[in-house]
């Protein structure tokens, strides 16, 4: 249909307003076209010609344009590379602040330990102590600047949370642990990185109102961006993120990960290169007598890694006992550092120099012992402290450590001669982290990554399974779920596993939720949302977004023949109890009873049975076709 309508304004040439509507709903084009004048036969043509086009083909562009348009799988897949781009930029940016923030402070750049070597006893004291200070003043006052804005645990956020990370506070920590990794802080970059990379990301995806699902996916490719970065180690940074931030390798989501974590490192190597971290003496492992020593490292790695943590907790204890301010508590922290320094200038930073030197076997027996206990205690000060930053390299300074001790062991006893120390540094790295992360397969491929050393992988895995297993043992909580386990927000540690990695969650399939009713809502308000929803129950929640019950449909008939009485009825007046909710953390083969049970369409899906705040919803009967999928395809592979 063409409609033409013309209108004279002071003699002027009249304006043509075309209207043509090519046959499908809602796809309207208005065209203005100046200066036609009526009857003008050329445009009356190509309308035509336009009309009669789009009325013949309209349906073939219609399936070009559902042909072309991308999958969620590929818009995933292009918001990754976005976000590992962010991450990479992170990574510099980081590094460029803690270059510049030393020669600030310290008057030189390099690495921390080489600049506190060339300090006299009163500076090595010094710089830490009031470089803790002044990050402490930052976390201190910032935080009470921006307020209270939520958790800013990666982990917390994912498990019971919505995937929302606040931007202001990690920006204060972030400044906070420049300033602490600066003037020699036991303690890692690496762990900032990842945070500012998961809420940059998260942020973004808030600013473009992503649904909770996206969202944690987001945070998860920003997070795997950042290791990655940080560590110029792309598989390992994405399976860092699959499998302790999401706890799930599915395909959907790893595929993302993976290509966040490789454009972040490709980023990374465009301004540091492409050199790995660490370099071992090359030999030949190829006898399986030399695995038995291993074997023991394995052992004394668990015990290590499960003391490492329960020193971490207790720690953490004395200082939230001490009723001290944040600042205090920061400030003590780098005056025991800064007096550890003072006989040990080894532990300032993060200990990557240390040991590249451990590696190469610069110290003697009994100076690698009184240095890993002087580690241990600096780190285990700092971290429980408050101080802002990782652990992640620092462990790997511990199990070159543990590995140095007993290479020098074996080869005062004259066991084990055809194996350097070196070798056994690096499998202690690997065996000692994935003692305090539980996740031998990350430990393994970390360590891989970073030294390119592909000679160790027999041992190093050996080791690492069995580290693995003596730690969770000994402290059932790795060091990333110990705080969550701490505000009761998980109790089954068996979900720790691998195999629980690879199953769907709730998560994995969650939208956003059915729009919420607030409890105060008036019925002639709730009658009004039925009539434009197509749910048959629509929820109720309070200021907080606090679940309160939901409203069904059928409730309201009771109400049809009531008069002015209605005015004071609210939606608390009329709500059902809340209905049986899931979590996104929850394995969906465990949400089967709950599905089964609920007559809602849309099933909520709570942050948490605490706070029990809406943060989602399940489709039942899409969670249900995939819970039958995958019981048809368990019972194919069996016949």
């Amino acid at each position: 249909m063409l409609r033409i309508s013309c209108v004279k304004l002071k003699q002027q040439p009249c304006l043509i307003l075309a209207y043509f509507s090519v046959g499908w709903p809602g796809w309207r084009t208005a065209v203005m076209l100046p200066g036609m004048r009526i009857g003008s036969t050329f445009w009356e043509r190509r309308m035509a010609q336009a009309r009669a086009f789009f009325a013949t083909h309209w349906r073939k562009l219609l399936d070009l344009r559902e042909r072309w348009r991308p999958s969620e799988a590929t818009f995933h897949f292009l918001l990754a590379a976005l976000v590992g781009i962010i991450g990479g930029l992170a990574n510099l940016t980081f590094y460029y602040g803690i270059e510049w923030l030393k020669f600030l402070a310290l008057r030189h750049p390099g690495d921390p330990v080489e600049i506190a070597e060339m300090f006299d006893g009163w500076a090595r004291f010094a710089a830490p102590a009031l470089g803790a200070l002044a990050a402490g003043l930052i976390l201190h006052w910032g935080l009470h600047l921006v307020g209270l804005q939520g958790s800013t645990n990666l982990l917390e956020v994912v498990v019971a949370g919505d995937g929302r990370l606040p931007l202001r506070t990690v920006l204060i920590k972030a400044i906070s642990s420049l300033m602490s990794i600066s003037t020699g802080a036991s303690i890692g970059r690496e762990g900032s990185i990842v945070q500012l990379g998961a809420t940059l990301a998260s942020k973004g995806g808030q600013l473009a109102g992503y649904p909770p699902y996206r969202l944690r996916l987001l945070l998860a490719c920003g997070a795997a961006a950042g290791m990655s970065a940080a560590y110029n180690a792309p598989i390992s940074g994405a399976v860092f993120a699959a499998q302790i931030v999401l706890g799930n390798f599915s395909m959907n989501l790893f595929a993302p990960l993976m290509c966040s974590s490789v454009v972040a490192a490709v980023v990374s190597r465009s301004f540091f290169g492409i050199e790995h971290w660490y370099t071992v003496p090359n030999f030949d492992f190829t006898r399986i007598t030399q695995l038995p020593w291993f074997l023991v490292l394995g052992v004394l790695s668990g015990f290590l890694g499960a003391g490492f943590l329960k020193a971490l907790r207790k720690a953490e204890a004395y200082f939230d006992h001490s009723k001290l301010p944040l600042y205090a508590r920061l400030t003590v922290a780098g005056v025991v550092v800064g007096a550890v320094a003072i006989v040990y200038p080894e532990v300032c930073g993060n200990g990557y120099s240390v040991t590249s030197r451990v590696l190469d076997n610069r110290y003697g027996l009994g100076f690698m012992t009184g240095l890993l206990v002087a580690k241990v205690v600096a780190t285990t000060m700092t971290v429980g402290a408050g101080t802002v930053g990782g652990v992640f390299t620092p462990t790997l300074f511990l199990g070159a450590a543990l590995g140095s001790i007993l290479g020098h062991l074996l080869h005062a006893a004259n066991l084990g001669m055809v194996l350097p120390t070196g070798a056994f540094a690096l499998v202690g790295m690997g065996s000692v982290l994935a003692a305090t992360t539980h996740s031998p397969l990350l430990a393994t491929i970390m360590v891989f990554e970073i030294s390119l050393n592909y000679s160790l992988m027999p041992p190093l895995m050996l080791a690492c399974a069995l580290a693995t297993l003596v730690g969770r043992r000994l402290h059932p909580a790795s060091v990333y779920t110990e705080p969550l386990r701490q505000k009761g927000l998980i109790t089954d540690f068996e979900t720790e596993r691998l195999g629980a990695a690879t199953q769907i969650t709730v998560g994995d399939i969650m939208h956003a939720p059915v729009t919420p009713l607030r409890e105060t809502v008036t019925l002639r308000q709730i009658g009004d949302r039925f009539l434009v929803s197509p749910n048959n129950f629509l929820p109720v929640v309070d200021a907080s977004n606090r679940l309160l019950g939901v409203i069904a449909l059928q409730d309201l008939k009771a109400y049809l023949s009531a008069g002015e009485e209605l005015q004071a009825v609210i939606a608390f007046d009329v709500m059902r109890p809340p209905p049986g909710c899931l979590n996104p953390a929850q394995r969906l083969q465990d949400a089967l009873p709950i599905l089964l049970s609920s007559e809602l369409r849309n099933v909520p899906v709570v942050n948490n049975q605490r706070d029990f705040k809406l943060i989602g919803s399940v489709s039942r009967s899409e969670a249900l076709a995939v819970l039958s999928e995958a019981i048809a395809t368990s019972v194919g592979m069996k016949s």
